[in-house]
C-alpha cells in the first residue's frame, strides 16, 4: 500500500500514475472502462467447451453442422474528468484537492492506455477527450498545474463536461459535494439524460468526519472567510451525526440515479482506494 503523504510529494502525476496503475489492473476485468458492444464477425466450426449460448441452432439444423457465432468488440466510449478546484477542497494534511488530482490521473492512465479518449474539466480548464500517449501527458501537465481558489461552481463545470462529450460518454467526478448539493444533483441528472454514465468520487479528509478536537477552536470557511467559534467536545456529536447524514445522502441520492458513487478518504492508500472503484465497477 502507498503512504498518501508520500504520493502527494510526489510532483510528477505522471510517475504518480504509473506507480498506482502499473499492475493494478491484473486479475480485474480487463477493460473496467470501456463502453462497448458486440458486432457479428463470422462463424466457426464449434469446439469443446465453446460456450453454447453462442451456438446458432437455426443453423445447425438447416445443415447438420454446428456453428458458433464469433464477435468484434467496439469501443466507443470517451471519458471526461470533471475536478472540483474550489478553496475547500484545499483542506487536510494531505489535501483532498490534491488526492483527487492523483486518482484522476490514475483513472486517466487507466482509460488512455485502453485506448480510449479522456478529457479534463475544471473550474478554468478544459481539454477535449482525445486518445493517445501525447494527449495523456498534455492532460496530466494541465491536471497538475490547477490550483484551488473559489467556489464549485457545478452548472458550467458539469454542463460544460456533458455537452462537449456530445454522444453517450462516461462523467467522472471528482468533489467533496459541500457547496450547491441540490444545484450539482441537478446537472449530474441533466448529464445522465444525456445518456451518460455518471461515476462520483467523493473526497473527504479523516477530520471532516472524525472532527478529532478537543478544546474550543475556530474555523474559517475557506471560500467565504466566514469565522464560527465552537466548543470542540460539545460540537462533535452533532457535528459527527450531521456528516454522516450527508454521506449518506449523496450515496443514497447516487444509488437511487443509477450513479456509480465512491467515497474516498484521504488517509487511505490511493491505490487501495483506485482498486476499490475498478473492482466496483468489475
Amino acid at each position: 500500500m502507498i503512504d498518501p503523504a508520500l504520493a502527494a510529494s510526489l510532483a510528477d502525476l505522471e510517475l504518480v500514475a504509473r506507480i498506482l496503475v502499473e499492475g493494478l489492473v491484473t486479475g480485474l476485468h480487463r477493460s473496467p472502462f470501456h463502453g462497448y458492444s458486440a458486432e457479428f464477425s463470422q462463424y466457426r466450426h464449434y469446439q469443446p467447451g465453446d460456450d453454447l449460448k453462442y451456438v446458432d441452432w437455426k443453423l445447425a439444423a438447416r445443415t447438420d453442422r454446428v456453428y458458433t457465432k464469433q464477435f468484434r468488440e467496439t469501443t466507443n466510449m470517451a471519458s471526461a474528468l470533471v475536478v472540483d478546484s474550489s478553496a475547500s477542497m484545499d483542506f487536510g494534511r494531505v489535501t483532498k484537492f490534491r488526492y483527487a488530482t492523483i486518482l484522476a490521473a490514475a483513472l486517466a492512465h487507466v482509460v488512455s492506455r485502453q485506448g480510449d479518449a479522456v478529457g479534463l474539466v475544471t473550474r478554468d480548464r478544459f481539454l477535449p477527450a482525445r486518445s493517445g500517449r501525447r494527449h495523456l501527458r498534455s492532460l496530466l501537465a494541465a491536471l497538475g498545474a490547477v490550483s484551488t481558489a473559489g467556489e464549485w461552481q457545478p452548472q458550467p463545470t458539469i454542463r460544460r463536461a456533458s455537452e462537449r462529450l456530445g454522444r453517450k460518454g462516461l462523467l467522472l467526478v471528482f468533489s467533496d459535494f459541500y457547496d450547491q448539493e441540490e444545484e450539482t444533483y441537478a446537472e449530474l441528472r441533466r448529464a445522465s439524460r444525456r445518456g451518460h454514465e455518471i461515476v462520483l468520487v467523493q473526497v473527504v479528509a479523516r477530520e471532516e468526519i472524525e472532527f478529532p478536537y478537543d478544546e474550543d477552536i475556530e474555523f474559517t470557511d475557506a471560500e467565504s472567510g466566514r469565522r464560527v467559534a465552537v466548543n470542540g467536545p460539545l460540537a462533535r456529536r452533532e457535528y459527527k451525526d450531521a456528516v454522516a447524514s450527508f454521506l449518506e445522502r449523496w450515496r443514497s441520492r447516487a444509488a437511487r440515479e443509477g450513479f456509480q458513487y465512491s467515497l474516498a478518504v484521504t488517509d487511505t492508500p490511493p491505490d487501495r482506494a483506485l482498486r476499490n472503484l475498478l473492482l466496483a465497477r468489475a
